[in-house]
């Protein structure tokens, strides 16, 4: 059991990084990888050599490699993240795009098709709202966010779907608000990491 979290926030001080702070501390020592992916300086530009890649016509960056390396020793993958325009940051979805890419995260020929690879994995979301939980219901802003990763990208690459969790309301001024919405994320994210890969749906 090997959990690698992905912190995608630009300010250290920041709730994204009191999280994945909060979250390496409730998970067994010594099982945890953090990938900070701003102060790493992780490039989230798509260039022509990742189009490559994506094609399998030439391998991946050195920067791309690493990170499949990281997620190949992780048996989970927690993804924590403001929510920037009722989605992820720039910067995460680069990321994505570099990373999860035709070879690794799934095979794509056109005669079979799709075929998922990242089975071993599962993949849980923190994200981080400003609004309340409410206005994401009315709105269906919540439905909408977990389509698109949970749904388009989780599924999309076989990986498990575990629990996304949001901590809503983060810039409210109540802090023991802002706390109790912290503690339940990092309750049910540890949780479902705890429990044997063995034990968890399919």
């Amino acid at each position: 059991m090997h959990t690698l979290l992905v912190a995608v926030n630009p300010e250290p001080g920041s709730l994204t990084h009191h999280l994945v702070r909060r979250l390496e501390a409730a998970l067994r020592p010594g099982s945890v990888e953090i990938a900070d992916l701003a102060q790493e300086g992780f490039d989230p530009r798509y260039t022509p050599t990742d189009r490559l890649a994506y094609q399998q016509r030439g391998g991946p960056p050195p920067d791309v490699l690493r990170e499949q390396q990281r997620i190949d020793r992780a048996s989970d993958l927690v993804l924590v993240f403001p929510v920037y325009w009722w989605s992820m940051p720039a910067l995460l979805k680069g990321w994505i795009d570099r990373v999860f890419i035709n070879g690794w995260a799934f095979d794509y020929a056109p005669a079979t098709g799709i075929r998922p690879r990242l089975h071993r994995l599962t993949t849980h979301l923190l994200p981080v709202a400003g609004d309340d939980a409410g206005l994401y219901e009315r709105h269906g802003y919540g439905h909408a966010l977990r389509t698109q990763i949970e749904h388009g990208i989780v599924d999309y690459c076989g990986s498990r779907r575990g629990v996304t969790a949001f901590v809503h309301e983060s810039e409210q001024d109540d802090s023991q608000a802002t706390a109790r919405n912290v503690d339940h994320a990092v309750t049910a994210i540890r949780d479902a990491i705890s429990v044997p890969l063995d034990a968890r749906h399919e």
